[in-house]
């Protein structure tokens, strides 16, 4: 392969990662209490009936959502760490409001190689076992 079409192919590749902290319920979820308990704004949130769009299914429930704030180019585990630093203080409260909703943490992986994986220390996994909740990791390839 001519050295201009390699370069060519490594710049079509991107390597994308979210990490969203989610809190919702089919029954309602309290947003004004949620932000008054962490002190933060979300950043998003919709209500169950909202749509995302005029041809948009409605939501099936309220969510609250809080990303890491990261530029999407930062790795997973830096997300993840920023995202647990500004939630750990919250741990108790976060914990508590399990029993009204459900809360876990989405982690999002988007690339153009279908051969990359992604790494993430032990340190980097602290919020899921603080949070008692699973980690999970939404995979998108094209």
């Amino acid at each position: 392969m001519p050295k201009n079409e390699f370069q060519a192919m490594e710049e079509e590749l991107y390597f994308n990662y979210s990490v969203t902290l989610r809190i919702f319920s089919e029954s309602g979820v309290n947003f004004e209490e949620i932000e008054s308990k962490l002190g933060l704004l979300p950043s998003r949130k919709f209500r169950k009936g909202d749509r995302r769009g005029p041809n948009s299914p409605q939501y099936k429930y309220d969510m609250w959502c809080l990303e890491s704030g990261l530029d999407e180019e930062e790795k997973l585990e830096s997300h993840l760490i920023a995202l647990w630093a500004v939630l750990k203080p919250h741990k108790e409260y976060l914990l508590a409001l399990k029993s009204s909703a459900r809360v876990d943490v989405f982690c999002g992986y988007r690339s153009s190689s279908h051969t990359a994986g992604v790494d993430v220390s032990y340190r980097a996994l602290e919020m899921f076992k603080e949070l008692e909740i699973d980690f999970s990791l939404s995979i998108i390839t094209t």
